[in-house]
């Protein structure tokens, strides 16, 4: 036998070779040399999987029924998307959390497929135009492949906000003709290739791939299933899997589903967010709020409170006033006309916030009460 042969299985041999039982610091161990990097975690320790940083959507209401326990909002180190109607307020909302992010030193990337995004509008959204860096997204392959070369590169945390995946065309649609069928399914593919590089990437330097995506008119199952789930998203399923938390925004046309300011001039619009998907134990809550798109950009968030603590025990109403129990013997009055009014009162924002805590957070999570007051709007 060749001497190399006889080597081999030498090597082979000593491979094989059990040195006793492996302690489970043992094995991490062994793992890490192997990949060259810290691949196993302790779970019981800090590690990409957890999640340590929320940034707020905005909405005190979305934030409190995102994830089961706590006050949260777009999780850092994850992949979410925030799909919608028409003039839903998905670029709205965007820019609030890019502005969210900005203030918890979180570096923004705003790719942007629409050449749409007004400066003076993420300015008043909050947004800092000095270090928000906005990218017109050339292709689909062109965002993904910029994410994991920033997500290589740079050591600070990111925000990566895409507007919009629907809209953002492959290279192949670019260079070919307007048939569709030339293209069929391409986007997708890409989508499923790049999200497997670059999910673990984000969660490993606590970046944040938000996408906004569009509601489209569910055609593809029979009338009955079409009825169940109306709409769906573009991007394939790779996506679907992908997300650790989409939220789905629609509105209604009704004139009383508008902000109107003294004249009688609309300046805002309400909207309600669905968590159609979370891994953090809430898929299926509902919220409602108004996203204000006049002069003033952003969410009418202490507005929506009103609506969050209605049903509380310690809110009862009669005609057009509403007493609250101050929980300290004493009790406040107040008509919902002049509610936005009424929480310049730091006594009674403070006794609100305390309230929607236990309503919303707190009796979801100790199940108390019926689901039907979670997951259901009224006049839905």
């Amino acid at each position: 036998m060749p001497h190399f042969y006889k080597q081999e299985k030498t090597l082979a041999k000593l491979k094989k070779t059990k040195v006793g039982k492996l302690s489970a610091a043992d094995i991490r161990s062994m793992i890490n040399k192997k990949s060259g990097q810290a691949v196993a975690h302790n779970l019981q320790e800090e590690n990409p999987t957890e999640v340590k940083d929320w940034i707020s959507t905005g909405s005190r209401w979305l934030d409190s029924i995102i994830a089961r326990g706590q006050l949260a909002g777009i999780p850092v180190g994850k992949v979410v998307e925030i799909a919608g109607l028409e003039a839903s307020g998905k670029s709205y909302m965007a820019a609030q959390v890019a502005a969210n992010a900005q203030k918890m030193g979180i570096d923004v990337v705003y790719f942007d497929s629409e050449s749409a995004i007004d400066p003076t509008f993420l300015q008043k959204a909050g947004c800092d135009l000095d270090t928000l860096v906005y990218v017109q997204a050339q292709s689909v392959e062109f965002v993904l492949e910029t994410i994991e070369s920033l997500l290589e590169m740079n050591e600070s945390r990111m925000l990566f906000i895409w507007d919009s995946l629907a809209l953002t065309p492959a290279i192949s649609d670019v260079e070919g003709d307007f048939n569709p069928q030339s293209s069929m399914a391409m986007k997708a593919r890409i989508l499923a290739k790049g999200m497997s590089k670059i999910t673990v990437p984000i969660a490993n330097t606590q970046s944040t791939f938000l996408v906004l995506n569009q509601l489209k008119t569910n055609i593809t199952r029979s009338p009955s299933e079409a009825m169940v789930e109306p709409y769906m998203t573009p991007g394939g399923k790779a996506m679907i899997y992908a997300y650790s938390l989409r939220i789905w925004l629609t509105g209604r046309k009704a004139k009383a589903s508008f902000v109107l300011d003294d004249h009688g001039f609309r300046i805002g619009s309400e909207v309600k967010a669905t968590l159609k998907k979370s891994r953090f134990g809430t898929q299926g809550r509902q919220c409602t709020f108004k996203i204000l798109w006049g002069e003033n950009i952003g969410i009418s968030d202490e507005e929506s409170w009103f609506e969050a603590i209605r049903g509380s025990k310690y809110l009862s109403g009669s005609g057009s006033w509403y007493t609250m129990d101050m929980g300290d013997g004493t009790t406040e009055k107040f008509q919902p006309s002049r509610w936005v009014e009424k929480m310049q009162d730091e006594k009674f924002k403070e006794r609100v916030l305390s309230i929607m805590d236990e309503e919303v957070i707190l009796k979801f999570q100790n199940r108390v009460g019926s689901a039907d007051e979670f997951y259901d709007i009224e006049g839905e």
